[in-house]
């Protein structure tokens, strides 16, 4: 994603803007003219920060400084954003009981960091056609033995290679 573009000085096309400072000051509606004598007089650049506000808002500080902390804040931003990934377990039919515990181990992992997991129980050849009831029973298993809390965010459903549930972490109230 591109950082926005801001326009600083004689790039700047509103004839009224509401001026403020590095520190924050209002310095009230101004006129175009007046603010830029305004930031020439303090040895600074006017920049227009909020182009959608009536008036627009400028702001006056050096340009290199206020790229600077845009920067900042941006990577700040995306340190602190969060990705949830759906992270895929499959299981087959005739999987042993010791496999699915290690499965369920690594599923319960998961969703302690927050991800979403989906489990699919891969159905081989004629295995496609057993009854659903005996399928749904057999994604139950896998999901008794997960230990951390959790919801179902899909149902179990068919697909093409087997069924499928969504499941994630449960909120906490």
């Amino acid at each position: 994603m591109a950082s926005p573009t801001y326009r600083i000085n004689h790039q700047i096309r509103s004839k009224e803007l509401r001026v403020i400072d590095a520190e924050g000051n209002n310095y009230g509606v101004m006129t175009l003219r007046e603010a830029l004598e305004k930031a020439e007089e303090l040895g600074e650049d006017l920049i227009e920060i909020s182009p959608n506000a009536v008036p627009p808002v400028a702001k006056i500080m050096d340009h290199g400084k206020f790229q600077y902390l845009e920067n900042k804040k941006a990577k700040v931003a995306k340190t602190r954003a969060h990705v949830i990934e759906v992270k895929a377990l499959q299981v087959r039919i005739g999987t042993g009981d010791h496999d699915l515990e290690l499965k369920a181990k690594k599923a319960s992992e998961w969703l302690a960091e927050g991800h979403r997991i989906q489990i699919s129980l891969f159905l081989p050849g004629r295995s496609k056609y057993l009854n659903e009831a005996f399928l749904k029973e057999r994604l139950q298993k896998i999901l008794s033995l997960i230990t951390e809390e959790y919801r179902i965010a899909e149902e179990p459903k068919k697909s093409p290679k087997g069924m499928n549930i969504l499941i994630e972490k449960k909120k906490a109230q």
